[in-house]
C-alpha cells in the first residue's frame, strides 16, 4: 500500500506511473483520493473540536452545579453535540471506506529501470548465462520421462485430486529433498536465518502482504463452520514471512533481516500449453524455498542486486542454462517497485521458462502492514521488504529432467546435488 501522505506530496508522479502500467482508470483515482483526504483531515478535526467542546461544557456544568446557577442552557448545548459527532463520525466512516478502496487497488511505484511495455513480449533480457544443450537424439518432455522412468505419476494424481496434482517417487524425492538441503546451505552461508511458516493466513494480514483483488482468484479459501471465508492457504512463504513483524518495530542494528522461508505452496491457476499441460512446471501444490528480507530504505536496491545474484548462482552450480529478463510495466504486478526473472532453459520446448521471481516491493507491503524500524535517533520509518525465489523445486526438478535426459531415459544428476542424492544417475 502506497502512503496517502507520499501520493498528496506527489501527485504527477503517482499518475505518470499508472500511465506506464496503462492504468488509465486508477488514474482519475488519483485527484479523488487527495481530495476525499482533504475532506476526511478537515472532517476529522471537527469531530475533535466538537468532543472536546463536549468535555468543556461537560466541565462547565460541573462548575455551575457547585456554584448553585443555572446550568439548562449549558445542557441543551450539550445535548445537541452527539447527534452532531454521529452525523459527522458517519462521514468519516464513508470517506475512509472509499479511502481505503483506492489505497487498496493502487500499484507500487515503478524504479526508473523498469522498462516500459504492454505485457510479458516486452520484457527486457538483461543477460543470459550457460551453453544450450542439443544431443543427437529426440528429446522427451520432462513429464513424458519422468513417468517413463518410473520417478513420476501423473495418471494416477490426477485421478484422485484432479489436474495439477502429481506424484514423485524414489530418487526424483531424492533429487527434491537434496535440492532443498543444498539451497537451504548455500543460503545459511549467506547470513540467511531457516524459518518454515505457517501454511495458511487471516485475510488481514493478507490484505497487507498483496493485492487481493488482482490475486485472490488463484487463492485457496478455507471456511468456517458457517460456510465463511475465515482463512487462505499461502501462495508463497514470501507471504506469511512479510507479515511476521505485522505492527511491529524492529530495531536498526538487526538489519537487514535475511530470512530464508521453506513451505509448501498452494495456487490454483495452471496452464494450458507447451510445458504446463503435463508434468511438474505449473501445479497446485509445492515446495519453494524463498529469500526474504526486512531492510533500510537505503540498502534495498544494493539487496535486490544481491537476492538475484543469489539465484543465479544456484542456477549455476546446478548447470541449468538461463536468462535474465526486467519485468516491464504491463507484467510487474501490484506489489514490487522492480522485478527480475531468472527464466531456465527448457530444450523440449526450445524455450526460457519462468524459474525464479526476484523482488523488491521497497515500503509496499510495510506500509499496509505497519512494519517500521527505530533509527538511533529514535525516529520511525518503514522498513522495505525484498524476496526472490530460491528453488521452486518442481520447476527445478522439470528443468533437471528436460536438460539432463540421457538417450537410454535415464537422467545425469547435476554434480552439485551427488552428494545429497547419493547417485551420478537416476531412472536406471
Amino acid at each position: 500500500m502506497l502512503d496517502v501522505r507520499f501520493i498528496e506530496a506527489n501527485p504527477a508522479a503517482v499518475k505518470n506511473d499508472l500511465q506506464k502500467r496503462g492504468d488509465k482508470e486508477k488514474v482519475s483515482w488519483i485527484d479523488e483520493l487527495v481530495q476525499k483526504h482533504g475532506e476526511w483531515k478537515a472532517l476529522k478535526e471537527k469531530v475533535d473540536t466538537l468532543r472536546h467542546s463536549r468535555n468543556e461544557i461537560s466541565q462547565e456544568i460541573n462548575q455551575l452545579k457547585k456554584q448553585g446557577k443555572d446550568i439548562s442552557s449549558k445542557v441543551k448545548e450539550v445535548k445537541e453535540l452527539p447527534g452532531k459527532i454521529a452525523a459527522s463520525e458517519e462521514k468519516l466512516h464513508k470517506l475512509q471506506e472509499r479511502i481505503d478502496f483506492i489505497l487498496q487497488r493502487l500499484p507500487n511505484t515503478l524504479h526508473e529501470s523498469v522498462p516500459v511495455g504492454k505485457d510479458e513480449t516486452e520484457n527486457r533480457e538483461v543477460k543470459k548465462w550457460g551453453t544450450i544443450r542439443k544431443p543427437p537424439f529426440e528429446l522427451k518432455s520432462h513429464g513424458e520421462l519422468l513417468e517413463q522412468a518410473g520417478l513420476a505419476d501423473f495418471e494416477r494424481s490426477t485421478k484422485i485430486s484432479g489436474a495439477g496434482f502429481y506424484f514423485i517417487k524414489g530418487d526424483l524425492v531424492k533429487i527434491e529433498m537434496g535440492l532443498i538441503r543444498f539451497v537451504t546451505d548455500f543460503l545459511v552461508k549467506k547470513g540467511f536465518t531457516l524459518i518454515q511458516p505457517p501454511l495458511m493466513m487471516n485475510r488481514k494480514p493478507y490484505e497487507g502482504v498483496t493485492s487481493l483483488a488482482d490475486f485472490e482468484n488463484v487463492m485457496y479459501k478455507i471456511k468456517d463452520e458457517k460456510g465463511k471465508e475465515s482463512s487462505y492457504l499461502i501462495a508463497t512463504s514470501e507471504h506469511p514471512i512479510a507479515a511476521m513483524l505485522m505492527d511491529g518495530t524492529v530495531e536498526e542494528k538487526s538489519l537487514p533481516l535475511k530470512l530464508c522461508g521453506i513451505s509448501s505452496c498452494f495456487r490454483r491457476e495452471i496452464g494450458s500449453d507447451g510445458v504446463d499441460t503435463r508434468g511438474l512446471f505449473r501445479v497446485h501444490q509445492f515446495t519453494k524455498v524463498e529469500q526474504f528480507v526486512f531492510c533500510k530504505p537505503e540498502d534495498s536496491w544494493k539487496i535486490h542486486e544481491e537476492l538475484l545474484k543469489n539465484s543465479e548462482e544456484i542456477m549455476q552450480q546446478l548447470k541449468i542454462p538461463y536468462r535474465v529478463v526486467n519485468i516491464c510495466t504491463g507484467d510487474i504486478g501490484t506489489v514490487a517497485a522492480k522485478k527480475y526473472d531468472i527464466e531456465g532453459w527448457f530444450p523440449r520446448q526450445d524455450a526460457y521458462c519462468e524459474l525464479v521471481s526476484c523482488s523488491n516491493c521497497t515500503a509496499y507491503q510495510s506500509t499496509a502492514l505497519n512494519i517500521r524500524f527505530q533509527d538511533s535517533k529514535g525516529g520511525k520509518e518503514f522498513v522495505h521488504t525484498l524476496n526472490a525465489t530460491a528453488v521452486a523445486t518442481s520447476r527445478v526438478l522439470a528443468a533437471i529432467a528436460e536438460n539432463f535426459q540421457n538417450k537410454d531415459g535415464t537422467i545425469t544428476v547435476p554434480e552439485v546435488l551427488v552428494p545429497y542424492v547419493g547417485k551420478k544417475v537416476i531412472g536406471t
